[in-house]
């Protein structure tokens, strides 16, 4: 077996991470885990959404879900040679983006997709936590500055064996556009409120 082909059998977050991945706990690698085929993970959320004009055009044009406590959240994901559709969704709506492997200056990153953009960022595991850190955005393959890219804190936990969430997308221009955060478990396990 080649080193590509061990590579291939590994998850996209295990490829990215590489030997950073045990320092990966538990609860988030089970999420992350998976090579090839489809997962659906079920829990709860508490979505915050920007008051300003500007953040609430941008949330609606991106199709981030609207505000609300305790909203019922269920991700699935297809896993493909490296490539994984995420299907969000928050109540009723749906939120999809593509996730893939990415090299910039010698740095593995994560690309993700949301229509038109491209965001890529570092995997940055610290103590309970894995961190996602914007390095670079584009749109249609443009690069854009930086500065303006969407940013604030993001990052996945483990508490207490689960695996919690915490998305924020903030701009200089608008403020935070929309906050979810919350838990999540494989489908098939209670999802009670904790």
């Amino acid at each position: 077996m080649t080193t590509e082909d061990m590579t291939q059998e590994q998850s996209l977050y295990r490829q990215i991470l590489g030997r950073r991945w045990d320092d990966v706990p538990a609860s988030i690698r089970a999420l992350h885990g998976r090579p090839e085929g489809h997962a659906t993970f079920r829990g709860r959320a508490i979505i915050d959404r920007g008051a300003s004009i500007g953040a609430r055009l941008v949330a609606s044009i991106l199709g981030f879900p609207r505000a609300g406590a305790d909203v019922p959240v269920e991700i699935h994901f297809a896993c493909d040679k490296g490539l994984e559709v995420w299907t969000r969704r928050f109540g009723g709506k749906v939120l999809r983006s593509s996730q893939q492997g990415a090299k910039r200056r010698n740095e593995e990153l994560l690309a993700e997709d949301f229509g038109p953009f491209r965001v890529l960022c570092a995997l940055e595991p610290r103590e309970n936590r894995l961190h996602l850190s914007v390095r670079a955005w584009s749109f249609l393959g443009l690069p854009l500055p930086l500065l303006f890219a969407p940013g604030g804190r993001t990052f996945e936990e483990d508490r207490d064996g689960l695996f919690h969430f915490h998305v924020e997308v903030e701009s200089p221009l608008t403020g935070l556009i929309v906050r979810y955060r919350g838990w999540l478990r494989p489908a098939g396990e209670p999802t009670d409120d904790l």
